[in-house]
């Protein structure tokens, strides 16, 4: 062998391997190292019904499969369940469980419905997504303030300790904090309805809502209704999966594409 030409397979191989740990070290990280996943109702909460399911069980099932992949795709990436089961969670204590585990983001899986005398209950179809309106922007600054060192930590840590409500400085970040989580709220939101219409879902838009679940979130968060469980086509397919399945690929290719937006 020539060796122009051992040198040549060196350099190969060298190369094909320095890619590939590349294409790995990409594949396994996701900027967001921790994602709280809210399956919507549970316990003696069943939530909306449809002729062979009810919304707590099937919000369930989407948010452990959703959960599982992420883990499976991104182990580095922390993933934080409300509830895990069957079982009954108050609403502020979902959000608080995320502000607890200093999320870097929060989704809360819903099944939408029509009122049972509407006559458009059994054909109106489609996903949708809500983050927190104009209204409860004040609910949050609690959420920001206890959030207030981690968020530090990333953009503050040379020049400030911790949270000064005396210091206009401290006032004027947080604000800024608080408008940059709305905003990516609204950019997550997007992202989600983007990819479920992909496969061939009906969009019906991201929406701004006075929800209380989303209302001191100490950051990005949405509450995203995957289906209508009161269409009974829609029921089966969210019941299915091939449908949940197709969800989930849904929103962790909308995580995936949030998380390089905001790196």
């Amino acid at each position: 062998m020539s060796v122009n030409l051992y040198k040549r397979i060196i350099f190969t191989t060298i190369f094909l391997t320095a890619i590939y740990f590349v294409s790995v070290s990409f594949k396994n990280t996701l900027p967001l190292k921790t994602i709280v996943i809210d399956a919507g109702h549970g316990g003696i909460d069943a939530g909306s019904r449809g002729k062979i399911s009810s919304e707590k069980f099937v919000t369930l099932q989407v948010a452990l499969r959703l959960g599982k992949a992420i883990r499976e795709r991104y182990p580095d990436t922390r993933v934080v369940y409300t509830r895990s089961t069957d079982v009954f969670i108050p609403l502020y204590r979902r959000i608080e469980i995320a502000n607890q585990s200093k999320a870097d983001l929060f989704i809360s899986i819903h099944c939408n419905s029509m009122p049972s005398n509407s006559p458009t209950r059994t054909t109106t179809n489609g996903t949708e997504t809500f983050v927190s309106g104009f209204g409860r922007t004040k609910e949050q600054d609690v959420a920001v303030r206890e959030n207030a060192s981690i968020l530090l930590e990333k953009n503050y840590q040379k020049n400030y300790d911790g949270y000064d409500p005396r210091d206009p400085e401290s006032i004027i970040i947080f604000s800024l904090i608080k408008n940059t989580n709305r905003t990516q709220s609204i950019k997550f939101a997007k992202l989600l309805q983007t990819e479920y219409v992909k496969t061939g879902r009906q969009s019906r838009g991201f929406k701004e809502q006075s929800l209380a679940v989303l209302a001191k979130a100490g950051m990005p968060a949405v509450l995203t209704e995957i289906g209508f469980i009161s269409n009974p086509t829609e029921e089966r397919y969210l019941n299915s999966d091939e449908g949940q399945d197709e969800l989930v690929a849904s929103q962790l290719k909308a995580i995936e594409a949030y998380g390089r937006a905001v790196d």
